[in-house]
């Protein structure tokens, strides 16, 4: 509006205002500003800035790779990425892996139904088998401890060296259990014709890795064989029928109501008993199920009263919230056990009619010291003539007074009765319902194939023993259940057990080309619950007991880690198996979680057909749309590669060298040699791949000299600051360059696979290349490498640029290159430039020397890289000048981001001799973890605070060409009253009520396909001993009579 402008100005005359660059301020302050002349502040930024590219473009050789580039610019065809199109073929190659290890799987069942048909229990039967525990121990006298023959380990490379025998399985036997019961006896014995299955399918598929037999007896069956060491109290718990895979492999997915008798007879051990028995049934509840627990006695007592009258699904997060509660319990009053059943047998109704459920099997557990009645006018009315409400009643304590009456409810309703007297008893017998809810299935004869989640089991030995450079490895499950195929047992469903074989994630993460998915694209795969199978970000983060994903990595949800899709639209379409695209901004964090990327992605998706998966591509727009293609002959390109300073991605899948044994030792960058020349015509090679690292070996071949000729040149870099020199192209192809000798080097880690962050993996470029992607072309990246040890301080400073085809935001990035230099002389440089000034005489108005100033330098999102004060670099500057990052804020100059928000993950391990099983104990609040970005327009800001008694001035002016700012700060007033600004997380908590909704919530989720409730076969008598029942016979031949008239 004509004449506003005049008028502000007109008005801030008055109140003492003068515009600057940062935004309007107090005359006063503004006299204070004159201290730090904005003029002498630009003189030292272009000075270190000049000097500091001048050194990084020299030593990096960017300028001569940039021409190279541009030399075979038109020998070059750049593509536009088919998202849709790369999603449906990397889904179809996801698919036919999948299949080849299901295959293996099925190979499993067929020779343990054919072995199991053959054999005839022999109650007297010995046999001297395997046992993993005792192999190789040898009592005093030297000799071999029965059942630990001489059993030859040997470490295996493709089983991450450890010492294993790929001739032979052996076999675990849970510490609860008999080594040489008729029942485990007879099943080892049978069970040994998997050893050739499993031998034969390693050498059909060498990136098979553990396959195993999960008996329904107990013992876990292993292949290849493995040494296991018991706990220091000599206790394995490790029990293969209460894994996921298992569970979900034996039984169909169900509703379960565990009622808890918490009467006064129940006091003392036999509550104890009961919690232990709630406890291990949750263990055997998996992701497709769901469940409550109510207590009772004259009233009922919700254990979390929240959930009223509702279930909610058996994740991980859920079952341990419920295990909290169960401390909760006492026992006191009389049992009310009728009002119990009638509440659940309602609820399991309600539940099951709002279609969020399993809409499957379903289930009441009844954890008690006995029954005064039988409550068959309960069942009548509620339950039968369908019984689809299966009874499973547990008896606590030695007492039997009334056992019948608990007997008959589990025969008259399909389902068991079983007694514990013990802490010990209670895990075999809580096993019994499984048998139960698994004959449907046996006796369709439906080999359904199961998929679990991501996770890592850390009670298996492979799993502790791994030293893995991100600790335990993630892994997801392909099982098939196993059944009696003899005639005699055809109705009484006998399953047999579970044979299945572990993928890790890393292999899925072979069969996606990263070449084409770009600088910062990705691929990811979720279940039909919207859990995890692979995501780059599902990986340990970095403090402990902070920044971590969830225990075991176990049902992490896709919107846990894709935060910013605060609908769920990506998820919900994923776990729909639609296939379609969708776009949104997303923050990614890197650098241990204290940088952040700002970019718009846009996801590609659809189903992998024969599994319970969708697979995801995420490519950010703008470079990360576009491919390009080089071409140079082959000759041309072997020459380059025999380079000694080049070196390929491990991590990615240029040839496939395990397939075939001898190939197994090979070297990616030896294979491709051997490939195009044809030395291995066996080798399986990706062309397209190989074609680009071709060229990209030829164009960066100049690089290898002119880095030498300067190494040579003792005149150049004569005290040795800058120490490596490197580049990364985007086919994983990188050449380094040392200044110095290798045991000089300052930083011993960078580029090696110690430093994961600054390699080529599977699921992402480096740091250095990724960050330099997002810089405006020919500017470098600065930054300070961040420890994991806040005690241990970086003492370089990396520095890189990225290397582009054309001047536009449709050329792809074609490589980075950048240089390593020691942190002392980099700020050296700082501090010579931060000296000079315009002055005739020499004499300067102002130094950061000088006392009543203090002066930084600080990168793109805050950190400190030069402070007058050393202690002070690598930290945030909101700590150190809490007053001025609080005034850039608020002037735009920088921007706070919330780059996660998901639920509290923090938990304390206690791994108990007893329970071998991490314990976690979680959160309900939300987590916000800030970051800062700097605003790309700000060039140059003055600015003033004030802080009651005095003002505080500043000047911040960016280094041109680069990520840095110098940030000169006027230190005569301390400016208390301003809290320091920090990186440190903050909790969002939650009041009762919304701690409830959270519960409540339910996500939307697909059903597996395949559901085995019940059979008009099946033999309900075999519910636990009805054969010893003595009293009210009527009643024990009414559920026969209901049998026959309702099928």
């Amino acid at each position: 509006m004509p004449g506003t402008g005049s008028f502000l100005l007109a008005f801030a005359a008055l109140l003492g205002l003068s515009w600057t660059a940062g935004g309007w301020v107090s005359a006063a302050a503004a006299g204070a500003e004159q201290q730090i002349p904005l003029s002498v502040v630009k003189l030292w930024a272009s000075a270190f800035g000049g000097e500091i590219r001048s050194i990084a473009a020299k030593y990096s050789g960017s300028q001569l790779l940039q021409k190279k580039y541009k030399e075979y610019e038109k020998d070059v065809t750049i593509e536009e990425i088919d998202g849709l199109q790369l999603v449906k073929k990397l889904a179809k190659n996801m698919e036919e892996m999948f299949h080849k290890k299901s295959e293996a799987v099925r190979r499993l069942v067929e020779a343990a139904e054919e072995a199991h048909l053959k054999h005839e229990f022999d109650a007297d039967l010995q046999y001297e088998y395997f046992n993993a525990v005792l192999i190789n121990e040898r009592d005093e006298d030297g000799n071999f401890l029965e059942l630990g023959k001489e059993f030859i380990l040997e470490p295996n490379e493709h089983f991450n060296n450890l010492p294993v025998n790929v001739t032979l399985s052996d076999v675990q036997v849970p510490t609860n259990m008999y080594n040489k019961d008729p029942a485990i006896v007879n099943g080892v014995y049978w069970s040994e014709s998997l050893n050739k299955i499993f031998v034969d399918n390693f050498d059909r598929d060498p990136s098979l890795i553990w396959q195993y037999f999960g008996s329904a007896k107990g013992f876990f069956r292993q292949y290849p064989g493995i040494k296991w060491e018991p706990d220091e109290n000599g206790v394995i718990a490790f029990d293969c029928r209460n894994r996921k895979w298992y569970i979900q492999a034996a039984t169909s997915p169900k509703d379960v109501v565990i009622l808890v008798d918490v009467s006064g007879s129940m006091k003392g051990l036999r509550l104890t008993i009961a919690k232990q028995t709630v406890s291990s049934i949750l263990d055997t509840l998996g992701d497709d199920d769901f469940f409550n627990i109510i207590a009772y006695n004259e009233e009922l007592h919700y254990v979390e009263p929240c959930l009223n009258g509702t279930l909610v699904q058996a994740d991980r997060a859920n079952k341990e919230h419920f295990r909290e509660h169960l401390d909760k319990l006492f026992a006191k009053g009389i049992g009310m056990l009728d009002i119990a059943l009638i509440e659940a047998f309602n609820m399991l109704s309600d539940f099951n009619h709002t279609g969020q459920g399993s809409i499957c099997s379903q289930a009441i557990m009844l954890i008690t010291d006995g029954a005064v009645d039988t409550y068959d006018a309960t069942f009548a009315k509620y339950n039968w003539p369908d019984r689809k409400v299966r009874i499973f009643t547990y008896l606590i304590g030695r007492e039997a007074a009334f056992a019948d009456n608990l007997k008959w409810m589990a025969c008259a309703n399909k389902g068991f009765f079983t007694q514990i007297s013990t802490l010990a008893d209670v895990q075999e017998n809580v096993m019994e319902y499984l048998h139960v809810l698994s004959r449907p299935k046996v006796i369709d004869q439906e080999h359904d194939v199961i998929w679990t989640e991501a996770y890592v089991d850390s009670t298996l030995p492979q799993a502790q023993k791994l030293a893995d450079d991100q600790g335990l490895v993630l892994m997801t499950t392909v099982a098939m259940p196993v059944f009696s195929k003899q005639n005699e047992t055809r109705s009484k469903g006998i399953l047999l057990g579970v044979v299945g074989t572990d993928v890790p994630v890393k292999e899925l993460l072979k069969t996606i080309p990263k070449y084409k998915l770009g600088i910062h694209g990705y691929a990811f795969a979720i279940t039909n619950n919207g859990y995890i199978l692979t995501h780059p970000e599902l990986r340990p983060l970095y403090e402990e007991g902070k920044k971590r994903r969830k225990p075991n990595y176990s049902s992490v949800d896709l919107s846990e880690v894709e935060w910013e899709d605060r609908d769920d639209v990506l998820r919900n379409a994923m776990v729909n198996r639609k296939t379609a695209k969708f776009s949104m901004e997303v923050k990614k964090t890197v650098d241990k979680g204290k940088r952040v990327l700002v970019m718009t992605n846009d996801y590609y998706y659809t189903d992998i057909k024969g599994t319970p998966f969708s697979l995801g591509v995420a490519l950010s727009k703008g470079h990360g749309k576009y491919f390009f293609r080089g071409n140079v002959s082959i000759e041309e390109g072997l020459h380059d590669l025999e380079q000694p300073d080049v070196s390929l991605a491990d991590e990615w899948s240029y040839c496939n060298t395990d397939l075939h044994p001898e190939h197994r030792q090979m070297s990616q960058l030896a294979a491709i040699k051997n490939y195009l020349t044809g030395k291995e015509p066996l080798l399986q090679c990706d062309k397209e791949l190989i074609q680009e690292v071709l060229f990209d070996a030829v164009v960066s071949a100049p690089i290898e000299a002119y880095w030498t000729s300067l190494a040579l040149n003792k005149s150049e870099n004569s005290d040795k600051g800058v120490e490596v020199a490197f580049l990364g192209t985007r086919t994983g192809f990188s050449r380094v360059n040392l200044f110095v000798g290798p045991e000089q080097l300052t930083n011993q880690d960078f580029l090696t696979a110690e430093d994961k962050e600054n390699i080529f993996n599977a699921d992402h470029f480096p740091l250095w290349y990724r960050r330099a992607a997002e810089q405006i072309p020919g500017s470098f990246v600065y930054s300070i490498p961040f420890s994991t040890e806040t005690a241990n301080k970086s003492n370089v400073v990396t520095a890189s640029t990225a290397i582009q085809l054309l001047d536009d935001r449709k050329s792809p990035v074609v490589a980075a290159v950048g240089i390593q230099m020691k942190l002392e002389f980099f700020q050296r440089k700082f501090w010579t430039a931060s000296r000079q000034c315009t002055s005739l005489d020499g004499r300067c108005s102002i130094s950061c020397d000088d006392e009543n100033i203090n002066c930084y330098l600080i990168d793109n999102n805050g950190f400190i890289l030069v402070s007058e004060d050393y202690t002070q670099t690598g930290n945030f500057f909101g700590e150190v000048e809490g007053a001025v990052m609080n005034k850039l804020l608020i002037m735009g100059s920088f921007k706070r981001f919330l780059v996660e928000f998901n639920l509290c993950n923090w938990w304390h391990s206690d791994l108990t001799a007893k329970a071998q099983r991490l314990k976690y104990t979680l959160e309900p609040c939300d987590t916000e973890y800030p970051a800062f970005v700097s605003e790309r327009t700000i060039k140059e800001t003055i600015g003033s605070i004030d802080c009651d008694d005095c003002l505080k001035s500043f000047v911040i002016q960016q280094i041109q060409n680069s990520n840095l700012f110098m940030v000169v700060v006027s230190n005569e007033c301390n400016c208390e009253s301003f809290p320091p600004i920090t990186m440190e997380p903050i909790e969002i908590r939650y009041n009762e009520s919304l701690k409830c909704e959270r519960l409540k919530s339910h996500k939307i989720r697909r059903r597996p396909e395949s559901c085995h409730g019940f059979h008009p076969e099946e033999n309900a008598r075999e519910c636990g001993g009805v054969l010893g029942l003595s009293a009210k016979p009527a009643l024990v031949m009414l559920p026969l009579f209901l049998a026959i008239f309702s099928r």
